[in-house]
């Protein structure tokens, strides 16, 4: 969240895409080892660190842990970002909340994706509730892999390249699109240009439907450099329902965007 999100964002800037100039304002929640007992205990925390960011103030909030959030059961992301966005309005800060899991699967739908094939750096029953979760949402999974890492600092410490010898190993066929992280934590936003040059296909990741989100939820154009398909031209214009929301929301320079 503190590392990809706000590289495609800077890249954006860089590619002269908007006017806009972003900040970055992070809370933290306790997790070391990703187990279902200490996703739980985070996503408890989540109350706590919606509060400290209301002080910011700031303009978008995302919520980053995808699997923290698909481990409380099927259509949480729903439930998580209307009490944040309750707490948030509490302190005085009526902004939108983006989870990570929310951005998955709703920026899979309004691509058009019906299948997917995907890879999670977690322990095999995780990455099966991650699964399910997808499922439920609409979205047909045709395969994954679970990297069965379960020190969160070594999720992200993982080199991004290593995904371009993982799809190896991936049954992609017939599906719409690949997810290369379903992880905000594991890197991947380096390879999956490569990726999808070397699939054909569409690839993505959870931290770029985060990023694409939250540029939805500023009114902005979801437009970056260096993160695939899902944040090119080709999908805005195919996207009717995206370009929609980016005429009809002002937006000003000086965004803030706060994370967790």
């Amino acid at each position: 969240m503190e590392t990809e999100i706000p590289a495609i964002l800077r890249a954006r800037e860089l590619a002269g895409i908007g006017d806009e100039a972003f900040t970055f304002h992070s809370s933290r929640m306790r997790m070391k080892k990703v187990t279902k007992a200490e996703l739980a205990a985070m996503d408890r925390d989540s109350l706590r660190w919606a509060a400290e960011l209301a002080d910011a103030p700031v303009d978008v909030v995302g919520y980053a842990c995808l699997v923290a959030i698909m481990s409380m059961g099927v259509g949480y992301h729903r439930t998580s970002e209307t009490q944040l966005e309750a707490i948030l309005r509490r302190e005085g800060c009526d902004v939108s909340v983006v989870t990570s899991a929310g951005a998955l699967v709703e920026e899979l739908k309004r691509a058009g994706v019906r299948s997917v094939s995907i890879i999670t750096p977690y322990l095999r029953p995780l990455t099966d509730l991650v699964v399910g979760y997808i499922r439920a949402e609409g979205v047909a999974v045709v395969d994954s892999i679970a990297l069965s890492i379960e020190d969160n600092v070594t999720v992200g410490k993982r080199d991004p390249l290593q995904l371009l010898d993982d799809i190896g190993r991936l049954d992609i066929g017939g599906v719409d699109a690949v997810v290369l992280s379903a992880c905000v934590q594991m890197p991947s936003l380096d390879a999956v240009s490569r990726v999808e040059d070397k699939l054909g296909l569409p690839v993505t990741s959870a931290s770029i439907c985060t990023t694409r989100r939250m540029l939805g939820a500023l009114g902005l154009a979801p437009l970056a450099p260096g993160a695939g398909y899902f944040m090119s031209e080709k999908n805005l214009a195919a996207n009717s329902l995206g370009r929609a929301a980016a005429e009809t929301v002002e937006c000003e320079p000086g965004r803030r965007i706060a994370e967790a």
